[in-house]
């Protein structure tokens, strides 16, 4: 009887392990290698754009035309290969802006951000593909922590492509957001003058907690402690590692964070600790009724106001 309750015990617990194990490892491919990968392209993602910001065509078509809008490729440290677009202003300035895309985004879905930039506000800029992402390779999606380190030398080729002497805000939507909070708590160059984060999660950690409640109706204990330890061991970071709060705590330059009031899928919440995380100067716009990642195509004359005379305090 002893030894059928121990044997069954055993049974349960082996089972137990490899559920876990099991819904780990899916976790952890369902949000790091999403199949989207395979079968999205940025012909795809142009015209995605000019269904949700018509306005922005126009534009596109006359950088296009006139070969304005170019291609270029880096590769970091680890050999992977990595892409951007960029595009002059329409005057010669030191004014730029690099603009890094949200989660299963690429470059061209930031475009109606550089239109924001280079359309109304005149400045130069550059829209990097994050790995595993456009045209840029990577092995899965790094959630802003690797990338921070790809935006950084994507920043200094900005700076050369535009002169070398420029004057450079970082603007970042959702998982971009993320990437430039991450960064920005590394050491800077001097003509990094500011940031703009749009939606941003607090960590890794907190966001996959939240969609594993949401999407699943499961508990941080135990998927994700196992998920982040494989994430560990097969990409070399961990979930509460990488966190936008503990690296904007260390920014010293000035930033701007957005976020809607009705943001569920990065809750609204997350953005007041990152916001009394930032050392001053610091600004704060909560936008009425925007959810995820909509506040510029709910508001984009506001949205535009607001960048402007943020980034006007900086840059000159």
């Amino acid at each position: 009887m002893k030894k059928g309750i121990k044997y069954g015990l055993i049974g349960l617990l082996a089972v137990i392990i490899a559920v876990v194990a099991g819904g780990s490892f899916y976790m952890l491919g369902f949000s790091l290698r999403p199949d989207y990968h395979n079968d999205r392209t940025l012909s795809g993602s142009y015209e995605y754009m000019f269904n949700e910001y018509p306005h922005i065509k126009p534009w596109i078509d006359s950088l296009q035309i006139s070969d304005a809008l170019r291609d270029t490729f880096i590769t970091n440290p680890e050999g992977v290969r990595l892409h951007a677009i960029y595009a002059a202003a329409p005057e010669q300035t030191t004014q730029t802006a690099v603009i890094v895309h949200g989660y299963t985004d690429d470059c061209v879905r930031m475009l109606m951000i550089g239109y924001l930039y280079n359309k109304e506000l005149k400045y130069n800029i550059l829209l990097p593909d994050l790995q595993y992402h456009g045209l840029s390779d990577g092995r899965a999606i790094q959630m802003g922590w690797k990338d921070r380190l790809d935006v950084l030398r994507w920043m200094d080729v900005a700076n050369e492509i535009y002169g070398g002497n420029t004057q450079m805000v970082v603007h970042g939507i959702s998982m971009g957001a993320a990437t430039i909070m991450m960064l920005s708590g590394e050491p800077q160059q001097p003509f990094v003058k500011c940031f703009v984060e749009d939606c941003g999660y607090t960590s890794v950690w907190d966001e996959f907690s939240n969609e594993l409640k949401s999407q699943f109706g499961l508990p941080p204990f135990p998927m994700m402690y196992t998920a982040s330890w494989l994430c560990k061991m097969k990409y070399g970071w961990s979930f509460k590692e990488a966190s936008s709060l503990n690296r904007v705590a260390k920014c010293r330059l000035p930033m701007l964070f957005i976020h809607g009031d009705a943001d569920t899928y990065v809750p609204t919440g997350m953005v007041y600790p990152l916001y009394e995380a930032k050392p001053e100067p610091k600004e704060l716009w909560i936008v009425p009724g925007a959810t995820h990642a909509t506040s510029y195509k709910d508001y984009p004359e506001e949205y535009t106001g607001y960048v402007k005379n943020f980034a006007g305090k900086y840059i000159h």
